[in-house]
């Protein structure tokens, strides 16, 4: 019931947007690849029986092909919010940073909404800081199950992921300050362990380097890279990696000090393949300071 990474994106776009045309000529352009390779890999599922053909280029996923999505669903998502967020003083002095608004929207709502609507309904936010603020959230998600980081403040956010490092399978990890637009992102089903990357000429931020779509190296400001967002996915079997080289790196001579993406990305990137799913601009904003948020929302601009 494996399938190939062109078979899975169909699928999976065909499921999201049942109710649409998907023509070659689209599907080619939203999956990066050419149209041969639409036109066969279209072939393959309904000869499979995956899908059937309807005609008009629509297209439905038969029970078969929901029978071998099944394996990719993802089944929870986790939510790293503990950080104090320094550099967006003042406004976080009275309020946690993910539960700042932007256009009357508190930001990790953005991304509560969308993991909702992918049908995600496991849903754990890491809190430290004025952690009982987070309260709020649960007349509207009361599904929130909430885990306190008693040391957010005296490490890393390596802290937050050490105490759900035995929850990752099949989960996505998700930093609570990204400021979602394209809900599309966050997705019901996921083929393997990846982060999300927008591709840029030049960046000074965090980014990626990659060879053949895999994620090869993490750096701080680079050239012809993925600019890298805190949104990533963990399969069951790099989870269970995941949840060993946590513990080894947090408990290593200054891994308290580390970020939680160093483990898979640098000090032990050798045990994962991890792919770089492309986003677009504008589909996700990180909001790293007080200046940048003033831009995004005139509101703080007093």
């Amino acid at each position: 019931m494996n399938l190939t990474i062109a078979q899975f994106e169909i699928l999976v776009r065909i499921e999201r947007h049942q109710d649409q045309k998907h023509s070659q000529r689209d599907l080619a352009k939203a999956l990066n690849v050419s149209l041969g390779v639409i036109n066969k890999t279209i072939q393959e599922l309904i000869e499979k029986e995956l899908i059937s053909a309807l005609g008009n280029s629509r297209y439905e996923i038969t029970l078969k092909g929901y029978e071998w999505l099944e394996p990719y669903r993802v089944k929870k998502a986790i939510f790293m919010a503990a950080g104090f967020g320094s550099r967006m003083v003042p406004v976080t002095l009275n309020t946690p940073k993910p539960l700042i608004t932007v256009h009357g929207k508190k930001i990790i709502e953005t991304l509560l909404d969308a993991v909702l609507e992918a049908g995600i309904n496991e849903i754990v936010i890491v809190r430290g800081y004025l952690s009982e603020q987070f309260d709020v959230l649960l007349k509207k998600y009361p599904m929130i199950r909430f885990i306190e980081n008693p040391i957010y403040n005296e490490a890393n956010n390596i802290s937050s992921a050490y105490l759900v490092r035995d929850e990752l399978e099949n989960a996505y990890m998700l930093e609570s300050d990204l400021v979602l637009y394209n809900k599309e992102i966050i997705r019901k089903y996921e083929y393997s362990s990846n982060y999300t990357g927008k591709k840029v000429s030049v960046t000074d931020d965090w980014c990626f380097e990659t060879k053949k779509d895999i994620i090869t190296k993490v750096k701080v400001g680079g050239s012809d890279v993925h600019h890298m967002y805190g949104i990533s996915y963990w399969s069951k079997e790099d989870a269970e990696q995941m949840s060993k080289d946590i513990e080894d790196v947090f408990h290593s001579p200054g891994g308290k000090e580390r970020y939680w993406d160093e483990v898979p990305l640098k000090a032990c990137i050798d045990h994962y393949a991890i792919r770089i799913r492309p986003v677009n601009e504008g589909d996700v904003i990180e909001i790293d300071t007080f200046n940048e948020l003033k831009q995004i929302d005139p509101i703080y601009n007093v």
